[in-house]
């Protein structure tokens, strides 16, 4: 009689078998250790603008839910295309995310860059915010016509703050330029950081700025602002007329207005993307992150996944074509497959 036998395993399907094995429990341990380490945002635009404050006050409670902390740093240059670069050039693994503005829709477009937002992947469009045109308290001009009217009269003479090609500062001088026939002597900064010192300073006219740089100027008296870029009032400075109310001719172009956001490289594993779209989604849901968008003006949007993408597209296409049709643009937005916005 002869005993029971066992399964007979060759030397290769046994060696398949511990693969499989060995593959099965690493995947779910990978995930589960992400992230080992602290991370790296690099933030497109320099110290104290919009960018780097939304960026710096969602950051601490994504860092709580990630368990590790996001060492921050500005990396400034070429309208932020410097600091998307260097997030390209790391590996797809996301321990680099980059703290970046709208500017990126345009890089093509503007000659600036062959980096775009396709080759990343959003995790997080935070805010956006309202453009504003802002003088000195003390300033002469009390109202965005008397700019205008002003322009005119001295062309190219009236200094403007600059925060590069693409930028804000940019898009509606743009506008402006296409609606109301004028230019400024752009002078060029970093970012609102930099630039709205300056205005306080006197070294320039005035700025086009997002709403919440400068809400807590206009409120304590420093600055007044003679415009906001929009169809209607801001409720953050509600006696300030809106610039489609007061010149109508603007209002195929508005409403119109930057964003933030976080994106990692293209490429990094979903879990890993998931892990951080989960950490940053309840950091922008946060009540204390909701009362300091609307002390800035600004909008909490927490968009991600396809929905961020879209909305990325609608405003690059419009934005694009505005620019342009002002003849501002080194390249027509068909050359890169961008439609033109229905309107």
């Amino acid at each position: 009689m002869h005993g029971a036998r066992g399964p007979r395993w060759s030397g290769l399907s046994l060696a398949l078998i511990v693969t499989v094995v060995l593959i099965a429990g690493l995947a779910p341990v990978s995930a589960q250790v992400y992230p080992a380490r602290s991370l790296t945002g690099i933030i497109q635009w320099g110290a104290g603008g919009t960018t780097d404050r939304v960026s710096r006050r969602v950051t601490p409670a994504a860092e709580r839910a990630l368990g590790q902390r996001i060492v921050l740093s500005n990396m400034t240059g070429a309208t932020g295309a410097v600091g998307m670069q260097y997030v390209y050039d790391q590996p797809a693994d996301g321990y680099t995310l980059l703290y970046a503005a709208e500017n990126p829709t345009l890089y093509g477009v503007l000659g600036i860059s062959p980096r775009n937002f396709d080759e990343f992947e959003p995790v997080n469009l935070i805010a956006r915010s309202i453009p504003v045109v802002v003088v000195r308290s003390d300033s002469r001009i009390r109202y965005l016509t008397e700019l205008i009217h002003a322009a005119r009269q001295q062309p190219g003479q009236i200094k403007a703050g600059s925060t590069g090609i693409g930028g804000v500062p940019f898009v509606v001088g743009a506008m402006m330029s296409a609606v109301s026939g004028v230019r400024f002597n752009a002078i060029p900064f970093d970012g609102d950081g930099p630039a709205i010192p300056a205005l306080l300073g006197g070294h320039i006219d005035f700025h086009v700025s997002v709403l919440a740089a400068v809400a807590e100027h206009i409120r304590a008296g420093r600055l007044r602002a003679i415009a906001i870029v929009d169809n209607a009032p801001s409720d953050v400075v509600p006696t300030v007329p809106a610039l489609g109310q007061m010149m109508p001719e603007y209002r195929p172009y508005l409403p119109w207005g930057p964003f933030f956001g976080v994106w990692v490289k293209r490429g990094t594993p979903a879990p890993v993307v998931r892990r951080l779209v989960d950490a940053f989604r309840p950091a922008v849901a946060a009540p204390d992150f909701a009362e300091f968008a609307e002390l800035l003006g600004a909008t909490p949007m927490n968009l991600s996944g396809d929905e961020a993408v879209r909305w990325v597209k609608q405003w690059q296409s419009v934005t694009a074509w505005l620019l342009h049709d002002a003849k501002a643009t080194q390249k027509s937005p068909e050359e890169f497959g961008i439609p033109r916005p229905r309107r």
